[in-house]
């Protein structure tokens, strides 16, 4: 077995090349402010959605809250203006008090679009009727002068 004696300190000793690392570190940092401009846009789409559908789902469950308790005249005040033209309160009462009563609702979706300066909404609930038929219903909804209304 022969000895081989470690190098002298003045002997040239090989550094290794910091290439890679370099490349590490600069996908490390492009990665991590493409991550922080995803979950800030993310964050700014859903609070403009929320500021959009919050209105619309409100004016919704105040409907459906109307409905529920036989308030259909408080219900047909929410509805858009091509509706209270083409139906009275009377008929609208009339075709309301006909149907099967709402024992329970819930949200289950919203989706708002803005299509040639129109806003919509159609909120979709998931209801459940005294007689316990249950199913989903979607309120069509449009933005008239600046307020939410059901618009069938």
């Amino acid at each position: 077995m022969q000895y081989e004696p470690m190098p002298a300190a003045s002997d040239p000793v090989r550094k290794p090349k910091r290439t890679t690392r370099t490349v590490l570190i600069v996908i490390a940092a492009v990665l991590v402010v493409c991550c922080l401009g995803g979950v800030g846009g993310g964050f700014l789409v859903y609070r403009s959605y929320s500021t959009a559908a919050g209105p619309a789902r409100d004016v919704a469950t105040r409907y459906m809250q109307n409905i529920r308790l036989g308030d259909y005249q408080g219900a047909y005040e929410l509805l858009c203006q091509r509706a209270q033209d083409t139906t009275t309160p009377e008929q609208f009462i009339r075709i309301q008090s006909a149907q099967p009563k709402i024992a329970t609702y819930e949200i289950s979706g919203t989706s708002v679009v803005s299509r040639a300066g129109e806003v919509s909404a159609d909120v979709t609930f998931s209801v459940e009727q005294q007689v316990g038929a249950k199913g989903e219903l979607t309120i069509h909804l449009l933005k008239e002068d600046g307020e939410w209304r059901v618009c069938p």
